[in-house]
């Protein structure tokens, strides 16, 4: 099974995480395999588990949540076309290509029309977003983004 998740950036880009087989861990902590070096996000926040015939989604008992489809979940079996919403960070789960490339951008487009927030905008009041004096958290992420590594969001510096 062929599995990503799929981040939109500002500029309309996108950037894909393949999923190995086993244990993916989501956090701002540096042993994470997808790392969000954001406040908003647990040191380890959230794991893809991905099994022979299942990908599971599993938030790590943290305290802002973890978000599939616009739904506060500890574990979760995902399905393609998911939204997964990790602090301010929207995924869009990807399996064996489907959602297609149209529907991707279809994707894109909505999360665009929200206004860069997509499924983030609901239960706002569960989640703490950053002040305006602090980095802007999708800046910070397109700049990750850029890493060489293909499976991993990776800061030039810690904090």
């Amino acid at each position: 099974m062929d599995v990503a998740l799929v981040m939109f950036r500002e500029d309309g880009t996108r950037r894909e995480f393949p999923i190995p087989f086993g244990k993916t861990s989501i956090g701002r902590n540096n042993d994470c395999q997808i790392r969000i070096p954001l406040a908003e996000v647990s040191r380890h926040h959230a794991e893809i588990i991905l099994e022979e015939d299942r990908v599971v989604l599993k938030d790590l008992s943290t305290v802002n949540g973890t978000f599939l489809n616009n739904r506060r979940v500890q574990e979760e079996d995902l399905e393609p076309g998911d939204q997964i919403v990790i602090g301010p960070v929207v995924f869009t789960v990807r399996i064996d290509g489907d959602p297609s490339e149209d529907e991707l951008i279809e994707i894109r487009t909505k999360l665009t029309r929200d206004g860069g927030k997509g499924a983030a905008a609901v239960n706002t009041s569960k989640h703490v977003y950053m002040s305006d004096e602090e980095i802007d958290p999708i800046a910070a992420l397109e700049a990750l983004a850029s890493s060489a590594d293909q499976t991993a969001i990776e800061p030039e510096d810690d904090e």
